[in-house]
């Protein structure tokens, strides 16, 4: 069996992918991820075949902020790359896996359609599903009102953002391929029956549409860290790491954060990530690092301090250690609340006060007990539906 995997995401959504594609090769199948190029080293790292589809991500995620008619252009160009480099890998795959930004997941379904082989879309978080019991998520352009509550009215909005946001590029390329016209985006997208890919403990599915909930897709990292990241978390008492991954931070949270971190008793360490977040002095107490073996390193420190992002807060919350949650969009405020709802960390309002929280010895015990619930088969599980499939 031939499984095309396809996103346009950062490394928090490409990696479960890759941990998809190492159990779908242990299993005898053949796996291919089409994804930005900015995680070209990282799977080539791992042995899982790339095919580069669209521009850098990191260009997207730390560009200024496009208007309205330039984030229009920016979603036909998304489709338009799927309907060229997806279509072209996915020649004689015997199955898609739709994941990422909206345009893009719209995009590989269509080529799925054109190569009349199943779909089956991915999300990592129960926001991104329809689903009475949590609002929508608005659209770029297309927000959700504020005033609205009846949960009706939310899925008849959700569904015409949708449309407006993308039917009209969609079906431009749909009809180019000689596909017909989509009525209605999300249901297309989503499919019949969709899957979620998020731990039961972390990220429940609080009911609604038809769904799988296979449990997050680990990819266990054994690379060791770095020598001058293991002298440092030696030299003393455990720090405290922050970093925003692929996300911009907030102006000046570097500063502000080590010296809170400072105040509190703590040494830190800064992950650089797409922020190029940076130290403040030369002291000692403080350590800047690039890309490491997160599974490796949050076992060993104090806290984590960090965007909220699905990859990020699991790995954490199976690590055992604390976090703080400094949401920006998307699902970060989701996982910030349920971080904090769990009672392993807290949501920064105010970043000193969440620090006090996370670093309070409950924290830890019950941080610790949160970890051994969290599942690590569910790229097994996923797999098996896949072939399943054939």
């Amino acid at each position: 069996m031939r499984v095309i995997l396809s996103t346009y995401d950062s490394r928090g959504g490409v990696e479960p992918l890759a941990a998809l594609a190492l159990r779908l090769r242990a299993m005898g199948a053949e796996a291919i991820v089409c994804a930005p190029p900015d995680c070209a080293a990282r799977l080539d790292e791992l042995g899982v075949p790339l095919v580069p589809v669209g521009r850098p991500a990191k260009e997207i995620a730390h560009g200024e902020r496009p208007a309205a008619p330039d984030v229009q252009r920016i979603a036909a160009g998304l489709i338009a790359a799927q309907f060229d480099g997806l279509a072209a890998a996915a020649q004689g795959c015997d199955a898609i896996v739709t994941s990422g930004l909206l345009p893009v997941a719209a995009g590989a379904r269509s080529v799925a359609e054109l190569l009349k082989v199943p779909a089956v879309n991915v999300s990592y978080c129960p926001i991104f599903l329809p689903s009475p019991h949590h609002r929508p998520s608005p659209l770029p352009g297309r927000p959700v009102p504020a005033e609205v509550h009846d949960p009706d009215e939310l899925d008849a909005i959700d569904v015409a953002n949708h449309n407006a946001f993308l039917r009209e590029p969609l079906n431009e390329h749909r009809a180019a391929a000689g596909l017909p016209p989509v009525d209605d985006v999300r249901a297309f997208v989503r499919g019949e029956q969709p899957w979620l890919a998020a731990d039961p403990t972390l990220a429940p599915w609080p009911g609604g549409a038809d769904i799988v909930q296979t449990g997050a897709w680990f990819l266990r990292d054994e690379r060791p860290l770095p020598s001058e990241v293991d002298s440092f978390l030696q030299a003393g008492t455990p720090p405290v790491y922050v970093s925003f991954g692929s996300m911009p931070a907030p102006a000046g949270f570097a500063t502000s954060a080590i010296s809170l971190i400072r105040a509190a008793g703590h040494r830190a360490i800064v992950g650089r990530g797409w922020a190029e977040l940076a130290g403040v002095d030369d002291d000692a107490d403080c350590l800047v690092i690039g890309e490491v073996n997160q599974q490796h390193l949050f076992r060993r420190v104090a806290a984590v301090v960090h965007h909220g992002g699905a990859g990020t807060t699991t790995t954490a919350t199976r690590a055992g250690v604390p976090q703080v949650v400094v949401p920006q969009w998307a699902d970060q405020p989701y996982f910030a609340d349920r971080v904090t709802a769990l009672g392993i960390g807290s949501r920064a309002a105010t970043f000193g006060d969440a620090l006090r929280t996370a670093l309070a010895p409950e924290v830890r015990e019950r941080a610790t007990a949160v970890a051994a619930t969290i599942r690590t088969d569910g790229a097994s599980t996923a797999s098996r539906l896949l072939l399943n499939m054939s």
